[in-house]
């Protein structure tokens, strides 16, 4: 039985990645697990849809890819840092078909990943599961919103349907946490209300974010309990297509600033022409929650320093820029061990602020090639 476990969860990490995904004669692409392969029936974002909450909360069966996406920045008593990642991802094998999923479970097109990670102020843990749709092993509801795979969930604590109070628990061998988030501002919507473009060809995603909430709870360091605080953003984005045929990986900031500002930023490598072009995209959040888009040079992300990671140079400290807003700061990673070595391994990790804002938040860097 544990042999045909394993067996059975190969088969789904080999999907979820793309392996038996697409169709055979699908153009070729270099994009990262296959994100910019062509749509096929799949529903793709487009600009002009709208957001409806809070069934957007929920899943959307009908697009290709999708990921409830939280980061925490945490300090404890003693001043130590510790960063959190929750993160459920849905990926269809085909559009979905709710009559024959609804009569037989397991015909479920529906495939769901997890990654619960800790980082400390040494090292990094994380943890991966995997679930089939359809039979109650994961799953998201709007109302209430639920989001869970085995005992992995992040839900309301009042039995709402909305972000405004939620908790987030996992665990792995090592580490654990168990979370309460409460909302002290609005949600955010990206892009052009809420569509995100990620290429020049019109590639892109349906995106929005809760970035202003205030944590408060536990994590465990090898069965040792720490008392926590700090700030936690969730992302919610969907997508059929989310790069561009010539996209490689991303490099993707969040950023908690001193004045109460937030800053989601992008760089998309690849594109254009000759494949060396990369898109740029952010949002610039006021403190009241009010979204202003950033484009072309109103935002720049400039790599500082790369360091070697898991056999891969990887750009760990960052000038980033937003002139209109005088934002000119050095983005650092906390330490550079912070290598998610899961199905599709990429970078996730804790980052520090300074120069003209101080602050914190994550970053995340997929696509890199191992030497």
């Amino acid at each position: 039985m544990k042999r045909l476990l394993i067996a059975f969860s190969l088969v789904i990490a080999a999907l979820l990645i793309g392996w038996q995904l697409w169709p055979e004669d699908a153009p070729s692409t270099t994009s990262y697990a296959g994100l910019g392969e062509s749509v096929g029936d799949f529903r793709q974002a487009r600009p002009g849809t709208e957001l409806n909450f809070p069934a957007d909360h929920g899943p959307h069966p009908d697009y290709r890819i999708e990921w409830w996406y939280l980061t925490a920045n945490l300090i404890a008593e003693d001043g130590r840092h510790f960063g959190v990642q929750w993160t459920l991802f849905r990926q269809a094998m085909a559009p979905t078909d709710p009559q024959s999923e609804s009569e037989i479970p397991w015909a479920s097109r529906q495939l769901w990943m997890a990654h619960a990670a800790l980082s400390t102020p040494k090292d990094h843990r994380f943890s991966e599961r995997f679930a089939r749709g359809g039979i109650g092993q994961a799953g998201v509801d709007a109302t209430p919103f639920d989001a869970w795979i085995d005992d992995w969930s992040l839900s309301t604590v009042d039995g709402t349907a909305g972000f405004d109070h939620l908790k987030v628990t996992a665990q792995g061998s090592d580490f654990g946490y168990r979370l309460t988030l409460d909302a002290e501002g609005p949600l955010v919507r990206h892009g052009e209300q809420g569509f995100s473009q990620k290429s020049a060809d019109g590639q892109g995603s349906m995106y929005y974010s809760q970035p202003f909430f205030h944590v408060s709870g536990e994590i465990r360091v090898d069965d040792k309990p720490i008392a926590v605080t700090g700030r936690a953003w969730l992302d919610r984005e969907w997508s059929s297509q989310l790069l561009g045929p010539t996209q490689s990986g991303w490099d993707w900031f969040s950023l908690h600033l001193a004045n109460g500002a937030k800053l989601m930023a992008f760089r998309l490598r690849g594109g254009g022409e000759d494949g060396n072009q990369s898109y740029l995209s952010g949002s610039w959040i006021t403190p009241q929650g009010d979204a202003i888009p950033l484009e072309g040079d109103e935002l720049r992300l400039t790599p500082l320093e790369y360091q070697k990671v898991a056999e891969r140079e990887l750009p760990t400290r960052w000038r980033v820029e937003v002139p209109e807003r005088h934002l000119d700061v050095e983005v650092r990673a906390r330490h550079p061990n912070q290598w998610m070595d899961t199905s599709f391994a990429y970078w996730e990790g804790m980052v520090k602020v300074s120069g003209s804002h101080g602050g914190e938040g994550y970053l995340e860097m997929t696509g890199y090639a191992s030497e």
